[in-house]
């Protein structure tokens, strides 16, 4: 089967199991076919943790949940070394923590302090942890889908600049509308009723292969990109850095522009959306689609744009309507 079938048919189970909520699945496979990792923010309930779950349990692949608490050590994400005697002598031997896995789920990661943040640093940038002086290689399929609530500050940490900018995307979550919110009521209650016959799930189809992830990426990497939109992506950015070029709002709003890793992010991001739209090119409407959710965490507001309760969504949208299209 074609990998575009095969990711088509990861998109349909993931869309069966969460209701509402189709931005989140595009921007999940995104994020696995761009070979990033996610920072999700949304309200509890909102199917934060059940969207991540449902592309593990369709897709051939490990998954692992950590949950992010204030006594949290780095040890018990990466890993440590640990002394075993045996009859031949004593030993050290590294016994993998929950970060070596194909999935990571790491749950509400603002309630850990920065050490345990910092833990994941390596693994999602370099794709290994170091213990003990000891190199470990991730698996090559490999991602982190971090969530955050909102709300709730009291016992939480705020994720440092340097950490915020390895994410691939940092994706909203919000409420669904009430006709969904009415199939997610049924939905859940046809899955009680079925737990609780113990329905059999020999006709469960079977697991999409990691094959079909890398055959994906293939593809992807050999998307059209002309050189009008590699300016496109690099104006955006630029924009973010000197505000003052387009206009007053913007140069009051920004404090810090985006890195070059929001150039890159951009790339990926749109030749990915292209593929999932089934065109061989990127389009300005991809860069426009998928821009917000690269840039809203790369962008350091002023005082004074939270003063006037100016979101980075906001100043996005008034970046893209001041850069001129390609």
């Amino acid at each position: 089967m074609p990998p575009r079938d095969q990711i088509d048919a990861l998109r349909g189970r993931m869309g069966q199991s969460i209701i509402g909520q189709r931005d989140v699945v595009e921007r999940l496979l995104i994020g696995l076919l761009a070979n990033g990792n996610l920072l999700v923010e949304g309200l509890p309930g909102l199917a934060k943790t059940r969207a991540i779950k449902a592309m593990a349990k369709n897709l051939e692949s490990d998954f692992s949940r950590i949950q992010f608490t204030p006594d949290l050590l780095p040890s018990d994400v990466t890993g440590t070394d640990v002394y075993y005697q045996t009859d031949a002598g004593g030993a050290f031997r590294f016994e993998a923590g929950p970060i070596f896995a194909n999935i990571v789920l790491a749950d509400e990661i603002n309630r850990a302090p920065a050490k345990v943040q910092a833990a994941l640093l390596e693994a999602m940038e370099e794709r290994q942890v170091t213990v003990g002086g000891k190199t470990h290689k991730m698996a090559p399929l490999f991602m982190v889908m971090a969530t955050q609530n909102p709300v709730e500050q009291e016992g939480t940490y705020a994720l440092p600049e340097a950490q915020l900018d390895r994410f691939l995307m940092h994706v909203l979550i919000s409420y669904p509308p009430v006709e969904d919110e009415v199939k997610v009521i049924r939905l859940v209650r046809d899955e009680e009723i079925a737990a609780q016959r113990d329905a059999p799930t020999e006709n469960k189809p079977a697991s999409i292969p990691q094959q079909a992830i890398f055959a994906a990426r293939s593809e992807i990497g050999a998307i059209h990109v002309s050189d009008l939109i590699d300016r496109y992506f690099a104006d955006l950015v630029q924009a973010t850095r000197s505000p003052d070029l387009y206009g007053d709002d913007l140069s009051r709003w920004i404090e810090v522009g985006a890195s070059p890793r929001a150039s890159i992010a951009l790339d990926k991001c749109s030749r990915t959306h292209a593929w999932l739209n089934d065109r061989d090119y990127v389009d300005p409407a991809d860069v426009r689609a998928i821009a917000p959710d690269v840039l809203r965490h790369r962008l350091a507001l002023s005082y004074e744009a939270h003063g006037e309760g100016v979101s980075a969504d906001r100043v996005i949208d008034e970046i893209l309507a001041q850069v001129a299209l390609p």
